[in-house]
């Protein structure tokens, strides 16, 4: 690209982890706030769902049939349990209510303490990404939580995130680039690293018709349940790289020529220098965290060329990735958050810059 990694040209300086982006600036993101003796986002992740649908079919239980059977609640996929929220049977749709109540409850609780915080303290709207958005469980949650703070008298608008929860964190990887890295590209690679699975995934810009990355969408990706396998960390990049190598050649070969960029989204509080600081203890292999490894840096030594030029690796905090999808679609507040609900609680949150940092 002709260009350190490290230059400022047009605003934002390329570094891993910025607060300072094209866009936006990142007031605050992986806060990890507490309550008694865990973390406060622990009562609203897709664990604390499932142990209050655990709670309500037992209850049920002491004075008849369990209506959703006899699968253990931690075995339910997302698709099953809102089958039987929409389903004929009203007493496994009332049962799975109950559930998603007091679910809405903690998420709003959770939302009103984020609130309280100072980086969070003009938060006009808070969009929800993470896998549990993603279900018809999920978006009643997100509705029965904005209804619960209203009534409390905090005007705040909750909404589920525009992009699908798996292509929102490939999508906001092309917000962490300015415009000249984009000019002249149709499409960039992005990675999004989390502690059950990895996508890779080829982002078609589509700038031609929207400059503001609104008509983005994810071309073609790959999904790896890492989970599954239990890989080391070696053996997890070694997979990630050939998944990268195998979408490359059929966007080449489909005339994409993705730009020589990768960006990445990675759980945690990431440093400057593209290591993670903490809150890498979920993924694949452990000691992510090691001041002997660095993902970018990696990544840069695996691929040192994309087509012709050189490969250029920016990575962030994956709620901010997500988010990062959503700033299109937010132009019309100035402040706003991010929660993203999945085996954690990630959060992240934004302030719009007001010059036009648009691609073009």
């Amino acid at each position: 690209m002709g260009r350190s990694a490290n230059e400022k040209r047009n605003g934002a300086p390329l570094i891993h982890g910025a607060g300072d982006l094209p866009s936006v600036t990142v007031d605050d993101y992986n806060m990890g706030l507490r309550s008694g003796d865990g973390f406060l986002g622990d009562r609203a992740n897709k664990f604390a769902f499932q142990e209050k649908l655990d709670a309500w079919r037992k209850r049920v239980r002491k004075g008849g049939e369990d209506p959703l059977g006899k699968t253990p609640t931690c075995d339910l996929s997302k698709k099953q349990i809102d089958a039987f929220l929409l389903g004929d049977d009203k007493e496994a749709a009332a049962l799975v209510m109950g559930a998603v109540d007091e679910f809405a409850g903690e998420l709003a609780g959770v939302l009103e303490k984020f609130l309280q915080q100072k980086s969070w303290k003009n938060t006009e709207r808070v969009v929800i990404g993470g896998g549990f958005r993603g279900s018809a469980i999920g978006e009643l949650a997100i509705a029965r939580a904005m209804v619960l703070l209203k009534a409390e008298g905090l005007k705040i608008e909750l909404a589920p995130i525009v992009h699908h929860p798996d292509e929102a964190g490939l999508i906001g990887a092309a917000h962490l680039m300015p415009a000249w890295m984009l000019k002249g590209h149709r499409a960039i690679l992005a990675i999004d690293i989390g502690g059950t699975n990895v996508r890779v995934g080829i982002v078609e810009l589509r700038l031609k018709e929207e400059a503001d990355l609104s008509k983005a969408r994810v071309w073609k990706s790959d999904i790896w349940r890492h989970a599954n396998d239990r890989p080391t960390r070696s053996a997890t990049i070694e997979r990630l790289i050939a998944m990268i190598d195998k979408l490359v050649a059929k966007a080449d070969k489909a005339g994409l020529a993705p730009a020589p960029v990768i960006g990445v989204a990675c759980p945690g509080a990431i440093n400057a220098d593209g290591s993670i600081l903490r809150g890498g203890q979920n993924l694949p292999g452990g000691n992510w965290e090691s001041e002997h490894f660095n993902l970018p840096v990696a990544l840069k030594e695996a691929i040192p060329q994309i087509g012709e030029e050189e490969t250029f690796v920016i990575m962030h905090n994956d709620a901010v990735v997500q988010g990062l999808s959503q700033i299109p679609f937010m132009q019309d507040v100035s402040d706003w958050g991010i929660l993203t609900i999945g085996t954690g609680l990630g959060n992240a949150h934004f302030s719009n810059k007001a010059e036009n940092c648009e691609p073009s």
